[in-house]
């Protein structure tokens, strides 16, 4: 099988409305679906849950949408620990922004932690924030006409 394409990444939280201010109010991603669910047999089936209840919201992030999900019940752990980006599984979220360094000081005005300030290279300006749970996004500001692989091994 070889895949169409990436439609969405998703993540869990704790507080969907918080999600919501950072991620929609703060970064600027489009809302573009929403629902609750609780007694789902469906849901449950397909997230392997027993009584799962929750929200969820799909989020606009350009080339790829970002589902974001609340779970009521069970009640949600954190996986690993917060704003590390050594751990197995995904690390990060990138978003691809026209203007890296007034993004970080528009961000950190907010309040938004960074792991560090923006990185400059030839190709690209990036660097690190922490989302309020704990969650690494990556901004990076692609230079010029500079191409970063996309198609890994074409």
């Amino acid at each position: 099988m070889r895949p169409n394409g990436v439609h969405h990444i998703a993540m869990s939280v704790p507080d969907l409305d918080q999600a919501r201010a950072f991620y929609v109010g703060l970064l600027g991603l489009e809302e573009v679906w929403d629902m609750a669910w609780a007694n789902s047999p469906r849901m449950d089936t397909i997230t392997a849950l027993t009584g799962s209840a929750g929200r969820m919201m799909f989020l606009d992030a350009g080339d790829l949408l970002l589902e974001v999900f609340e779970f009521q019940s069970p009640p949600p752990e954190q996986v690993r620990p917060t704003g590390t980006m050594h751990h197995f599984g995904f690390t990060h979220v990138c978003f691809d922004v026209s203007d890296a360094r007034g993004e970080y000081k528009r961000l950190s005005a907010a309040g938004v932690r960074f792991l560090s300030e923006p990185q400059e290279s030839p190709n690209v300006c990036t660097l690190y924030g922490v989302d309020p749970f704990g969650n690494v996004f990556e901004l990076q500001q692609i230079k010029g006409e500079a191409k970063l692989p996309s198609k890994v091994g074409r």
